[in-house]
């Protein structure tokens, strides 16, 4: 309750901030817009259903790429911490893509997708897969040497090692890395949405330029904020409480 309360305040103080910001001119208010104009804003685009179609959109778009970035990231991942070649072709390959920005990835898409849908899974594959893969390499690589030597003095071998001792040791930060992947998703999509316009939807992404060409700074920061609270929905609903429980489980929890 005290760490609600305090959270309230501090978000409450950043809308006074805003606001005063406002009140004092400083900028022009089409660059600065209050946060009056920016509520109504999303009473408008609540009302005619712009905004929920927009997140519905880029959410199904978001969770596609995300799934289909695990399901390459993970066994790939798995496979480069266990096998040296892996580490030596796919592993080098990780880092360095993982450094490329994702927008690098939209022109890339375009010519080879052109304007479809293909387009924006693609990105939002690219940002994702590497981040995972990297994950789940270095979870495998953190799991302590002494639970492999037990195990191993137990009588477990090759493959059983693996599912009953590393896999689950390592899970963890495989869901710390699945976190990281869907912020990469995330980026990454916002990125595609922005170059790559469709007509089969029209995303959070494509208003965000939308509001941008129209020097329409309320849409804008509307938009911004929303992808802000999807994001924190996301982390305290699914990740934080997996996390939280398998840290507990495994007894790596901070104190």
């Amino acid at each position: 309750m005290k760490r609600a309360l305090l959270a309230m305040s501090f978000f409450t103080g950043c809308l006074l901030l805003w606001q005063a910001i406002f009140s004092a001119k400083i900028w022009s208010p089409v660059l600065v817009p209050s946060p009056i104009a920016v509520g109504e804003y999303f009473v408008t685009a609540s009302r005619d259903g712009t905004l929920f179609n927009a997140a519905a959109v880029t959410l199904r778009r978001l969770l596609v790429g995300y799934f289909a970035g695990l399901f390459l990231g993970l066994p790939l991942g798995l496979l480069t911490a266990r096998f040296k070649i892996f580490e030596d072709t796919f592993g080098l390959l990780a880092l360095g893509f993982q450094t490329l920005p994702s927008v690098c990835w939209a022109p890339l898409a375009l010519l080879w997708f052109g304007q479809t849908e293909g387009a924006m899974l693609f990105v939002v594959i690219m940002g994702t897969v590497w981040s995972v893969l990297i994950a789940t390499d270095n979870g495998v690589h953190a799991v302590p040497p002494i639970y492999i030597r037990a195990a191993r003095t137990m009588g477990s071998r090759g493959l059983h090692t693996w599912i009953k001792v590393i896999l689950p040791a390592s899970f963890p930060f495989i869901v710390s890395g699945m976190k990281q992947g869907w912020a990469f998703a995330w980026r990454s999509l916002m990125a595609a949405e922005i170059y790559v316009t469709i007509l089969t939807g029209k995303g959070l992404g494509f208003l965000l330029h939308y509001g941008r060409e129209f020097h329409a700074m309320d849409q804008v920061i509307g938009i911004i904020l929303v992808i802000i609270l999807i994001g924190l929905l996301a982390d305290k609903i699914l990740f934080s409480p997996c996390e939280k429980f398998l840290h507990r489980r495994w007894g790596t929890a901070k104190q």
